[in-house]
C-alpha cells in the first residue's frame, strides 16, 4: 500500500458549513426513521435481487387488482417503492462519502499515531534529566498492560 501522507486542514468555518450541510440533508428527509439493532436485524433486506422481486410485484399488482384483498393499499405500495428508489442513488453517494471520511480519518490518525511515538521514543532517549521523566512516564501508560494473573483473580471472584 502507497500513499502520500496527507497534509491538509479543515479550517473551523469549513467544518461548519460542512455540519450545516448534513443538517440541511436531514432537514430536507424529515420521514427518515432510526431503527433499533433488533428492528433492523427483523426486517428484511432488499438487495438488488429483491429490488427487481418487489418491481415486478408491483407490475403484477398493478396490472391485476383484482386477486388483492381490499385491505392491501396498491398506493402505499407505490409509494414505498419510488421512496426506495429515490433514496437508492442518495444512500451510494452517503455511503460512498462516509467511506472517504472513515478511510481519511484513519490515515490521518495513524500519521498522527506515528509522529507521537516517534516523539515518545525521542524524549524517553534524550529526556533523562531534561524534566521530561514525568511526561515520559505518563506518555508510557498507554502501553501499559494489565497482567494475565490480575484478569485470572478478578474472574475467579
Amino acid at each position: 500500500m502507497s500513499r502520500s501522507p496527507i497534509s491538509a486542514t479543515l479550517a473551523q468555518k469549513e467544518r461548519e458549513a460542512v455540519l450545516q450541510a448534513i443538517t440541511t440533508i436531514k432537514q430536507k428527509l424529515p420521514f427518515l426513521v432510526d431503527l433499533s439493532a433488533d428492528e433492523r436485524k427483523a426486517l428484511p433486506k432488499m438487495g438488488d435481487k429483491s429490488r427487481a422481486f418487489v418491481s415486478k410485484a408491483l407490475e403484477v399488482a398493478t396490472q391485476n387488482p383484482e386477486f388483492l384483498p381490499r385491505s392491501f393499499d396498491l398506493d402505499e405500495m407505490r409509494k414505498d417503492v419510488e421512496l426506495f428508489e429515490a433514496l437508492y442513488p442518495l444512500l451510494l453517494s452517503l455511503t460512498q462519502l462516509q467511506e472517504l471520511v472513515d478511510d481519511t480519518s484513519l490515515a490521518v490518525g495513524s500519521e498522527a499515531f506515528a509522529s507521537a511515538l516517534q516523539v515518545y521514543n525521542y524524549a524517553k532517549a534524550s529526556g533523562q534529566g531534561a524534566g521530561l521523566d514525568a511526561v515520559v512516564e505518563a506518555m508510557g501508560q498507554r502501553f501499559v498492560r494489565k497482567s494475565k494473573k490480575v484478569k485470572s483473580k478478578e474472574a475467579a471472584l
